[in-house]
């Protein structure tokens, strides 16, 4: 949808404004949902907390930075390890950890400015890190793609395959606006050929419909309910292991946070890092992670669809980002359509996350290639060799002391920590002398 130029304090006419803000939605969408189906948790929820957490946002930078703020993939290692280990509300309590940890790197950029940060995170450890991210998932996305009830599957390995395929088309081939829905089309296409190979085939038949059919139309996303029916609020809980797991996570992402706004500003031609201040724009995103976790849903962060939809449209105005976000919310509330998405059978969410995966992976070769990391250094080299071993190959430091006290760190969290170490001890190869 092409429109003509707003900047980020104009206010569209109703009658484009709303279309306008579909579109973010629709960016978003694929991927919101996707992080709460991958980790167990409440896609109603996910679209409630991304809502307002964008909302929430656009108030604390004064509402001069267009940012949609969704499910962040970053997290997913460990909301899956923390929750199996010690179950989900203690994964809301260390997302809720790192949220306050972003508050307080913003508070110490607002005084001491961020070049410290580019010195302790430089893009090789940065970018080596994203690959551990995204590579350390891809166990996951095979096993969703080619097995089905822990047995190999032809069938799930075709509708796998049917859903990467439209993706890789999507992404490659579509252009403007549709290039940015390259997720969404993948699962819809998967979710369409399994429907079609269940009508055909009655015992490959994977979507259930059912719970559809009992689903409310009106529910408050944030509450579950119990067997007698009554509503209760899963209270976030708090443990050593799972605050440091997710703080130290956060690191990465708030890296990404630094390079989000970055780009936002060159597409909109407005320097957010001063104005209204990258302390604002962290405090902003570090409250969303911490408010959605509250509420248990996945922490937050800003969204490269929703900026490249602003590339593409000439649309900067943060109503229109507004806009998407109360569309978010509504949606939430509506619990027959998080009931439907919950129907995506699990092998479509291994073909397109076999793409995804990859390409956070890939992001993080980028971050490394974009920032001319010299892999000839010997320096560089070794650090970002030791951080995807230790990383990719699940490396644990565990810590026992008597009974009482049991302490475990391990995967992107450890890999993280021993980067920053490395990059701290082994000291920097002297520069050549001019000939």
């Amino acid at each position: 949808m092409s429109a003509q130029f707003y900047g980020p304090s104009d206010r569209p006419p109703l009658k484009k404004w709303i279309p306008l803000s579909f579109q973010h939605v629709f960016a978003m969408f694929g991927a919101t949902v996707l992080v709460p189906l991958l980790t167990g948790l409440s896609t109603s929820t996910a679209l409630f907390t991304a809502g307002t957490g964008t909302l929430f946002y656009i108030l604390i930078t004064k509402a001069k930075v267009p940012a949609f703020l969704g499910s962040s993939f970053a997290f997913i290692p460990a909301l899956i390890g923390i929750g199996h280990a010690y179950g989900v509300p203690y994964a809301m309590g260390g997302a809720i950890c790192a949220g306050i940890f972003y508050c307080i790197i913003a508070v110490i950029i607002r005084f001491t400015g961020k070049g410290w940060i580019d010195r302790a995170l430089p893009p090789v450890v940065i970018g080596s890190v994203i690959i551990v991210i995204g590579l350390c998932l891809a166990p996951t996305a095979i096993n969703e793609a080619f097995y089905f009830n822990n047995e190999y599957s032809l069938v799930a390995l075709s509708i796998a395959a049917v859903t990467l395929i439209v993706a890789i088309i999507a992404t490659i081939f579509f252009k403007n606006f549709f290039n940015t829905l390259s997720i969404l089309i993948g699962l819809v296409a998967g979710y369409l050929f399994t429907l079609i190979m269940g009508f055909f085939f009655p015992a490959y038949r994977l979507i259930d419909f059912s719970g559809v059919q009992a689903a409310k139309w009106f529910a408050i996303p944030f509450l579950k309910e119990n067997a007698d029916g009554s509503l209760f609020w899963m209270a976030p809980k708090f443990n050593l292991v799972a605050s440091l797991t997710f703080v130290i996570v956060s690191i990465s992402t708030i890296c990404e946070h630094l390079g989000d706004t970055l780009t936002t500003s060159k597409v909109v031609g407005k320097d957010f890092y001063k104005d209204p201040g990258l302390h604002r724009t962290l405090v902003g995103d570090g409250f969303a992670t911490a408010w959605a976790a509250v509420w248990g849903g996945p922490p937050n962060t800003t969204y490269g669809e929703n900026i490249g939809v602003m590339a593409i449209t000439k649309v900067y105005s943060v109503w229109v980002i507004g806009g998407a976000a109360v569309i978010a919310v509504i949606l939430s509330f509506c619990q027959k359509f998080g009931a439907l998405i919950q129907t995506i059978p699990t092998p479509v969410l291994g073909g397109i996350c076999t793409l995804l995966y990859g390409l956070i992976a890939s992001s993080g070769l980028r971050t490394i290639v974009d920032a001319g990391v010299d892999y000839q250094d010997k320096r560089n080299l070794t650090i970002s060799s030791v951080i995807m071993v230790i990383g990719i190959g699940g490396g644990v430091f565990q810590l026992n002391i008597g009974n009482d006290f049991k302490f475990s760190l391990g995967g992107v969290a450890l890999a993280t920590i021993i980067g920053i170490v490395l990059n701290i001890v082994i000291p920097k190869t002297p520069a050549e002398p001019a000939q």
